[in-house]
C-alpha cells in the first residue's frame, strides 16, 4: 500500500486522462455524441490497462439545450425603451417556452410555504421565483452537503410546487455558493398530475436584484428557453474487471460517472471520479500487483438525469450484490483528502483504521461514518454492501458544480493525485484482506 500510495502521487496518469475528457471530448449530457466517445476512450485506455472490458447497456434521456434568454422589460424606475438582461440557464429536462418566448409577472417568494400561502389565484400565469439562497457559511465551515440539500429542493420540485398553482414558468436561484454571476443548471422534475413549465435557474446576483425591485413594485420579465427532449436512446456503462487470483467472484467497486452537465466541460463534476478510478486499475498493472478479489471499475453513465447507469447495472447484476464487497465512489471534486466515508456497519473504523498510517503523510487520516458514498452506489449500500468514499475538502466545490466554470484548470494536480492515492490504497485494502470488510 505504501508502494501505491507513492506511485499515485508522482504518476501523471489521472491528470492526463482527465485533461483528454475534459479538453478533446469536452461536456458529456447523457445522449450526446460526446457522452459515447467518452466511454469509448475509456474502454480503450482500461483494454491497454490490462484490464477485463465490457460495455453494458442503458438506456438514457436525450435532452438538448437550446436557446435561453431572460429579461426584465417592466419594473420602478425603468427609464422608458429599457431592458435589464437577467443570466438565466435552463434546468436540465425543462421544457420549452413558446419560440417567440413569454412575458408575464413575476412573483418572488423565498420557499415553498411562502408560496403556498399567497390567496388563491395569484400565483395563476405568473413566473414564479424562488429565491433560497445557498447557505455559505455553512458550506466554508465544511458542511457543503448540507447546504447544497437545503437548497436543491427548489430545483428538483420547484416546477411542480409551482405548476400546481398555475405558474406560467418558475425560476430557481441558482444553487451554488459563488456570486460571479454564474447560473447553475441540474435536473428538474415534473409531475404527471401537474401541467410542466418551463424552469430555470438565475444567478444569485439577479435572483438578488429581482428580490429587490420586487419589494419596490410590480415586475414584469419575458423569457425564452428552446431546450428539446428528443427520443430516449441506449448508452452505457463501461465495467474494467482486475480479476483476483484467489477470488475474483468477490468484487470490490471504483467507480465515478462519466456523463456530466453541458455547460462547462464537467472537471470535478465528475471528470475527477473517472480518472482517480481509472487510475486505481492502472497502478494495480504499472506495479504488478494482483490481489485476492475482482477490483471492478465502473464509468457510470447518466448520474445527472436520473441515475439510469446505477439502475441499469441494479438489474443487471443484483443476484450478483451478496459477492460485492465494497463500494467505492467519488463524485465531491478533487479537493484535499482529509480522510474516509464508510456507510454500513460501525465495525468498518476499525477494520479502516490501519489504513491511516499509510494516509497520513498525505493528511488523509479521519473516519466519518455516512449516510451515503455517492448516488451511483446507493443501491449497492443499501442492500448492506460497505460503501467508501474519500473525505475531500468541498468548500469551493459549489461555487463551480454545474456551471460553464467547470473546467479542466479548477483541478489542482497535487490534489488529484492524492485522491488517486486515497482510493487505489483503499481498493487494494478492500480486494487484498485476508478478510472481507464487515457488513
Amino acid at each position: 500500500m505504501e508502494r501505491i500510495r507513492g506511485a499515485a502521487l508522482s504518476d501523471p496518469y489521472a491528470l492526463e486522462r482527465l485533461r483528454h475528457l475534459t479538453d478533446n471530448i469536452g461536456p458529456r449530457i447523457a445522449g450526446s455524441a460526446q457522452a459515447e466517445h467518452a466511454v469509448d476512450f475509456v474502454a480503450q485506455e482500461m483494454r491497454a490497462a490490462g484490464a477485463e472490458v465490457r460495455l453494458e447497456n442503458v438506456e438514457v434521456p436525450h435532452w438538448v439545450r437550446g436557446v435561453e434568454t431572460g429579461e426584465l422589460v417592466g419594473w420602478p424606475g425603468q427609464a422608458p425603451g429599457t431592458t435589464q438582461k437577467i443570466v438565466l440557464t435552463a434546468l436540465g429536462g425543462s421544457v420549452a417556452t413558446p419560440p417567440e418566448g413569454l412575458t408575464a409577472d413575476l412573483l418572488v417568494v423565498n420557499s415553498f410555504p411562502d408560496l403556498r400561502r399567497l390567496p388563491d389565484g395569484a400565483v395563476k400565469g405568473r413566473v414564479v421565483l424562488f429565491n433560497r439562497p445557498f447557505d455559505k457559511q455553512l458550506a466554508q465551515e465544511g458542511n457543503s452537503l448540507a447546504a447544497y440539500e437545503q437548497a436543491v429542493q427548489y430545483r428538483s420540485a420547484g416546477p411542480i410546487v409551482a405548476g400546481s398553482l398555475g405558474a406560467a414558468a418558475v425560476l430557481i436561484r441558482s444553487v451554488g455558493s459563488a456570486d460571479y454571476r454564474l447560473p447553475h443548471t441540474g435536473a428538474t422534475y415534473y409531475a404527471s398530475d401537474v401541467p410542466s413549465i418551463p424552469a430555470a435557474a438565475v444567478a444569485a446576483e439577479d435572483a438578488d436584484l429581482l428580490a429587490n425591485l420586487a419589494g419596490q413594485g410590480p415586475l414584469r420579465v419575458h423569457i425564452t428557453l428552446t431546450p428539446q427532449s428528443l427520443a430516449r436512446t441506449q448508452s452505457h456503462n463501461l465495467i474494467a474487471d482486475w480479476k483476483g487470483t484467489e477470488r475474483p467472484n468477490e468484487i470490490v467497486v471504483v467507480s465515478g460517472h462519466i456523463d456530466s452537465w453541458d455547460l462547462g466541460t464537467g472537471a470535478i463534476d465528475d471528470g475527477v471520479g473517472v480518472a482517480v478510478s481509472m487510475e486505481a486499475i492502472h497502478l494495480l498493472q504499472k506495479l504488478d500487483l494482483h490481489p485476492r478479489r475482482t477490483v471492478r471499475f465502473i464509468a457510470w453513465m447518466n448520474e445527472e438525469m436520473g441515475l439510469d447507469g446505477s439502475r441499469a447495472y441494479a438489474a443487471a447484476h443484483e443476484a450478483d450484490f451478496p459477492r460485492h464487497v465494497a463500494a467505492i465512489e467519488c463524485d465531491l471534486g478533487s479537493g484535499h483528502p482529509v480522510g474516509l466515508t464508510y456507510v454500513g456497519k460501525p465495525e468498518l473504523a476499525d477494520w479502516l483504521r490501519p489504513l491511516i498510517s499509510i494516509l497520513e503523510p498525505i493528511g488523509a487520516t479521519t473516519l466519518n461514518r455516512g449516510e451515503e458514498a455517492g448516488a451511483d452506489v446507493l443501491a449497492l449500500t443499501e442492500k448492506g454492501v460497505p460503501g467508501f468514499t474519500p473525505s475531500v475538502d468541498a468548500r469551493r466545490y459549489f461555487a463551480y458544480h454545474h456551471t460553464p466554470a467547470d473546467t479542466f484548470v479548477k483541478v489542482n494536480p497535487r490534489e488529484l493525485n492524492e485522491n488517486a492515492a486515497v482510493v487505489a490504497v483503499l481498493a487494494f485494502a478492500l480486494a487484498d484482506s485476508a478478510a472481507p470488510a464487515p457488513r
